[in-house]
């Protein structure tokens, strides 16, 4: 499998500067593929984007709007999706000076490619400003602006910087999420809820509060506040799981906990099973967890928790449940030689744990 960053490589630089070269009759197609591809090898995914946009400030006039009038003409000529976010990017770069002509940019952008992290530069050097216009975003028509709405003002968007402002008060959004929170499409909905539960990690109290003033008989509401609670009911935070009738105190014990083997290489299988046993007179609602407890590069413990399942569990039963776990190196998790544990949790409460090792071939 290649790597991501060969997204960016010849075949698609071919293309991307003869778009340019067909709607700017100035734009050197030789020498910006000359100057693109310089070094590309050793450029990383991220790096290649950055300097597609700084190269093409190169070989587009100087003049930004001249240059976002060329780049309007391409946009929906060339491959949509992550090498879209060029476009953005050069607004990014090259438009601080020219707020309104490049928030328009941005939302016509960002169907081709988001402009989620670009948009968080505006924010960075005016925020009130910024913040105004995509409150109107959050009105849009277009389901992709809808979510740059409340995408691009995220807290702690992954792969970006934080926004202070909002963590500090996280109020200041309240009226894009108040605008979203019943609508139609799941791709603005699950950012939505992305943007509650990075709230949730600094004020889960106000995030509780918020989304009890909701109405849950919405479904698209309902959606939203179910998957923004995840990581306080991981957790077991007793007002979150009050919001979905989760049993607060909980009465079961952990039986027949099994772990096999207890001796695992990289790309092998980890394989578990125990039962959940009641202990009180009245049906208990369960989310049941699990964690594991990755060795890390320093020799600590790195915490990550799985869901398991939902169940109502009735007086007196017994609830089995079994799992089987690939542990492999991802782009986002390598693992390391050592002990390692399972961690078995019920309404984010600690049940039991059982150790194992892992080997690195």
């Amino acid at each position: 499998m290649e790597p991501l960053k060969e997204m960016f490589n010849h075949r698609f630089y071919t293309g991307f500067a003869e778009a340019f070269g067909q709607a700017d009759r100035h734009f050197n197609v030789e020498g910006f593929m000359k100057d693109v591809t310089r070094g590309l090898d050793g450029l990383s995914l991220n790096q290649r984007l950055h300097n597609t946009s700084v190269v093409l400030q190169k070989h587009l006039p100087a003049d930004f709007r001249k240059a976002l009038n060329i780049l309007y003409k391409v946009a929906g000529k060339v491959q949509t999706g992550y090498t879209a976010l060029v476009f953005p990017g050069f607004v990014a770069l090259y438009g601080k000076e020219h707020f309104d002509a490049s928030m328009e940019a941005l939302q016509f952008f960002t169907p081709f490619g988001s402009s989620e992290f670009a948009v968080r530069e505006f924010l960075k050097t005016d925020f009130d400003r910024a913040l105004t216009v995509m409150k109107r975003w959050a009105a849009d028509s277009n389901h992709h602006v809808r979510r740059l709405a409340s995408e691009g003002s995220r807290p702690r968007l992954p792969w970006s910087f934080k926004l202070d402002a909002v963590i500090r008060d996280p109020v200041l959004t309240r009226d894009i999420l108040e605008q979203l929170k019943t609508d139609t499409e799941l791709y603005v909905r699950k950012s939505v809820a992305n943007h509650l539960n990075d709230i949730s990690k600094d004020h889960p109290a106000y995030m509780i509060s918020l989304v009890k003033s909701w109405n849950a008989s919405n479904t698209h509401t309902a959606w939203i506040i179910k998957h923004a609670s995840r990581s306080l009911i991981k957790q077991g935070h007793q007002d979150s799981l009050a919001v979905f009738n989760f049993e607060k105190h909980v009465k079961v014990r952990l039986e027949k906990l099994r772990l096999q083997p207890s001796r695992i290489s990289l790309g092998e299988a980890l394989q578990f099973s125990f039962d959940i046993v009641s202990e009180k007179k009245t049906p208990q609602k369960l989310v049941v967890d699990y964690a594991l407890h990755y060795r890390k590069a320093g020799g600590g413990l790195s915490r990550k928790v799985f869901k398991l399942k939902e169940a109502e569990l009735l007086p007196g039963a017994t609830l089995h449940f079994s799992k089987k776990q690939v542990l492999r190196d991802f782009t986002t998790r390598k693992h390391y030689p050592g002990r390692h544990l399972l961690e078995i949790m019920v309404n984010g409460k600690t049940m039991g744990e059982k150790a194992f090792d892992l080997r690195i071939p």
